[in-house]
């Protein structure tokens, strides 16, 4: 074989020349892997190395600093507060506490002395009585007086409601009932003690002649008098007088 003709030598040929099974060449391949680990990790660790190597300087540095700023001290001093000064009260107290009373000699020691009245206590309890009555009493009061005028009768008041006794039923007028018209007329009036109607007034009327018929037929009716305080009063009193057609 010429030199052209040899074969080249590679990891998958053998020393003898006879190409490699698959089992040796991946336990060669395995063997190159670990190889290249090797450097990969030297390489590391000299990089590391490097990075510490500069910068452990600047953390020296900061770890002295604090270890500088834990070790200062620092010192509380305690602040004393005056006394204020007593009140201008509290001082004329002390004053009047100091203050003692000289007896002052008697000028005429000879002579008697005056007879005194002796003052009444001034601490003197008083206990009030609900039935001492004290100053003059109040004047009973006057009797109502009796009212002057009709007053409106309010259902659930002191005053009676005035009861009918006799009267005439209004007449119907004709006009009114072939118009086939129908309702209530509303009138105020005054009963007076006696229980006749003294005056009417209308308060809502009907059509063709109804108001009138009732204004008239109200007239002659005889009511039992209203009363108050069981005495015949004069009332304002609202009546309903309805028509209806049968």
């Amino acid at each position: 074989m010429t030199d052209e003709q040899k074969p080249s030598e590679t990891p998958a040929s053998s020393v003898s020349g006879l190409p490699l099974t698959v089992m040796e060449m991946i336990a060669h391949e395995e063997k190159q892997d670990r190889k290249y680990a090797r450097i990969a990790i030297v390489l590391a660790a000299i990089f590391h190395l490097v990075i510490f190597a500069i910068t452990f300087p600047s953390f020296a540095a900061a770890v002295k600093e604090v270890k500088q700023v834990k070790a200062k001290v620092y010192v509380v001093k305690q602040v004393k507060f005056k006394q204020p000064p007593p009140r201008q009260e509290q001082q004329q107290q002390i004053f009047k506490a100091r203050a003692k009373r000289v007896p002052i000699p008697d000028p005429t020691p000879d002579e008697p002395e005056p007879i005194r009245d002796e003052a009444p206590a001034e601490d003197i309890d008083f206990i009030a009585d609900d039935n001492l009555i004290l100053g003059v009493p109040d004047a009973a009061p006057p009797p109502p007086s009796e009212p002057t005028g009709p007053i409106r009768f309010v259902v659930g008041g002191k005053i009676t409601e005035p009861i009918k006794l006799s009267g005439a039923t209004p007449l119907y007028p004709e006009a009114a009932r072939r118009a086939r018209i129908q309702g209530v007329v509303v009138l105020e009036c005054i009963i007076g003690k006696n229980g006749a109607v003294k005056d009417v007034k209308v308060l809502r009327g009907l059509p063709l002649g109804l108001t009138e018929s009732a204004v008239d037929a109200v007239k002659g009716w005889q009511f039992q008098p209203s009363t108050l305080n069981e005495k015949p009063v004069e009332v304002l009193y609202i009546l309903t007088v309805r028509f209806n057609l049968q």
